[in-house]
C-alpha cells in the first residue's frame, strides 16, 4: 500500500499530541495516511504497553488513518544505529510516502530527539540503492521520501511554517483522549505526571489557539523544516 503521509512517533500518542490535526485534516482532502510508532511507551507511568497497544489503534480509528503499525523498539533505549534504521527503511520503502513526519528535534523527553534524528537519517539512507531490505522475502526498491517535517511537542519551538487546523481540532482532542490512562484523569489514582494535569491537556487546544491567532485562523499546528520550503506562487501562501 502507497502512502502519501507516513507519521513517526517515538511513542504512541505523539503523533496525536503533534499532528493529529493536520493528519485528520489531510486524510478529509484524500490523503492516504499511516502512524508507525517506534515503542510501545512501556515505560510510561501510567498503564501498561498493553492498555496503550489498545489506546493507539482507538486514535487510528478516530482519525481514520489507513494503516498503524509498531517496531517495538524500546522504550527509552533505543539508538541510531544500523539496526534501527534498517527497520525504519523497510517501512518507508514498504509505504513508499511523499511526506514523512517525525518527532520535535528538540524536546523534554529523550526519545523524542533521538527519534527524530533516528527517522531523518533512515528517510536519507531509504534513497541509497546499495543498502538491500527485505521484506516478507521480497526484496525492496529503494525509496526516499520528498520532505521530512517535525511537528512540535513539549517545548514551544518556534515553527517554520504552521498548518491551519480549524474543523479537525474536535478530531485532534477525541485522538489526544482515546489514550485514557495517559492525561488528565481527576478520578485516577495513579501518579501525578507533567502530561496527566489539567493544565497540559488544556494547553493542546489553546496552544493551538495562539498558533491559529499568529497566522490568522482559528486553530493550527506547527511544524520544521529541514530544508527550505518552495512555493510555485506568492499565491500559495495564506
Amino acid at each position: 500500500m502507497k502512502l502519501d503521509i507516513l507519521a513517526f512517533g517515538a511513542h504512541p500518542d505523539d503523533v496525536e499530541l503533534g499532528c493529529s490535526g493536520t493528519i485528520a485534516k489531510e486524510i478529509s482532502l484524500g490523503k492516504k495516511v499511516g502512524i508507525i510508532d517506534l515503542t510501545r511507551g512501556e515505560l510510561g507511568t501510567r498503564g501498561s504497553a498493553e492498555i496503550r497497544d489498545r489506546e493507539a489503534q482507538e486514535a487510528a480509528k478516530i482519525l481514520g488513518v489507513s494503516v498503524r503499525e509498531n517496531l517495538g523498539f524500546r522504550d527509552g533505549f533505543f539508538v541510531n544505529d544500523e539496526f534501527h534504521q534498517l527497520e525504519i527503511i523497510k517501512m518507508i520503502r514498504k509505504y513508499q510516502p511523499e511526506i514523512i513526519l517525525c518527532n520535535a528535534i528538540e524536546d523534554r523527553h529523550i526519545d523524542h530527539g533521538k527519534g527524530s534524528k533516528l527517522v531523518s537519517d533512515a528517510c536519507f539512507l531509504s534513497g541509497l540503492i546499495k543498502i538491500e531490505t527485505q521484506l516478507e522475502g521480497v526484496i525492496q526498491k529503494a525509496w526516499r521520501p520528498k520532505v521530512v517535517y517535525h511537528y512540535i511537542q513539549w517545548k514551544n519551538i518556534e515553527p517554520d511554517f504552521a498548518v491551519d487546523i480549524t474543523g479537525f481540532i474536535d478530531t485532534k482532542m477525541e485522538s489526544v483522549l482515546a489514550y485514557g490512562t495517559q492525561f488528565y484523569d481527576p478520578n485516577s489514582k495513579e501518579p501525578v505526571t507533567p502530561i496527566t494535569s489539567k493544565n497540559f491537556l488544556d494547553s493542546i487546544k489553546y496552544r493551538a489557539q495562539d498558533l491559529g491567532r499568529l497566522i490568522g485562523v482559528e486553530y493550527a499546528e506547527g511544524f520544521t523544516v529541514e530544508r527550505y520550503l518552495a512555493v510555485n506562487s506568492l499565491g500559495d501562501l495564506i
